[in-house]
């Protein structure tokens, strides 16, 4: 298969803030709302009934799912702003928001590109660094619970800050500073209500970053790695787009990555037929909810995919 034909629409604009479309504000405004949720919670603690406060935990936990697999990750593939300090800027204010540095989950997702759920070499190494098949065995997928719960604790810094440290940038530098900032605003809640951040953010930051995880895994379980068109698993929900800027035509995206979120649609009616004849899987849940596909190919099979067609 040639991929060359396949043309891509380009967003433009001339509005003097935003580098692709006016829509960017729409995620840009829900990381701001995210970031004011995020100090809402720290206030709320003392004041709140705990039950209200164990919901509204939850509630963090699913946005910062929707942030790092929505807004973020839209944001590393199109940066919203013409400036680029005010891209530095938002950086920050999703750094804090998540709590994590945006820039190094670029690298690590840039590096997600570069491997596109690879299965190990003869080395047992990957080239995408989170990939399913990095701590599996015999060519599976690794088990979706220890990928799920054990993925947050695998980041290798040092080889995220020497990637970063590659591209000569800025990009270190700028990582650093998100982490400083993040740290920092922790830590000065830590000394104001340490029983809030021991027993109440940290696990529901924690469970945040499993329900990213959960999601991720089955953006590429059943997925053929060694077919580009076929690299990812696509879900094509309304609302669930919606919510994750249309990451959920995680197919599209991994064959094309520059493809803008509000063309998505469009490409996909572009390059359907063909994805119908390469066998792209696609789920009906969401991607956090994927364990629930009625034709969920077992994990001995995931060596030959078993792809169910696009519709």
């Amino acid at each position: 298969m040639e991929p060359d034909p396949i043309r891509v629409e380009r967003v433009t604009t001339d509005s003097k803030l935003f580098a692709y479309t006016r829509w960017d504000a729409v995620p840009a405004l829900a990381s701001l709302f995210h970031l004011t949720y995020f100090f809402a919670l720290f206030f709320l603690y003392p004041r709140t009934p705990l039950w209200v406060m164990l919901i509204l935990g939850f509630i963090y936990a699913l946005m910062v799912n929707a942030n790092i697999n929505g807004i973020g990750h839209n944001f590393i593939h199109n940066a919203f702003f013409r400036l680029p300090l005010l891209n530095r800027l938002f950086g920050i204010m999703q750094s804090v928001a998540c709590c994590f540095s945006q820039t190094y989950y670029d690298a690590v997702h840039m590096q997600h590109h570069k491997g596109n759920a690879d299965r190990p070499d003869e080395t047992g190494e990957t080239v995408d660094w989170i990939s399913i098949y990095k701590h599996g065995h015999h060519g599976e997928a690794e088990n979706p619970w220890s990928y799920v719960f054990l993925s947050f604790f695998r980041d290798d810094v040092g080889a995220i800050r020497r990637e970063l440290r590659k591209r000569g940038n800025g990009d270190l530098f700028w990582g650093n500073i998100e982490l400083a900032a993040f740290a920092t605003t922790l830590f000065v809640m830590f000394l104001f209500n340490w029983r809030y951040m021991l027993f109440y953010f940290l696990p529901f930051f924690y469970l945040g970053h499993c329900f990213s995880y959960l999601n991720g895994f089955y953006r590429h379980y059943g997925a053929d790695p060694d077919k580009p068109i076929a690299w990812g698993v696509s879900s094509y929900g309304k609302i669930y787009n919606w919510l994750f800027f249309y990451n959920g035509y995680h197919a599209e995206h991994h064959f094309r990555p520059k493809v803008h979120w509000t063309t998505m649609e469009r490409f996909h009616r572009q390059i359907a037929e063909l994805q119908k004849q390469e066998g792209v899987r696609v789920i009906e849940h969401a991607h956090m909810l994927g364990f629930l596909d009625p034709n969920l190919p077992k994990r001995k099979q995931t060596a030959a995919p078993s792809a169910q067609s696009v519709t």
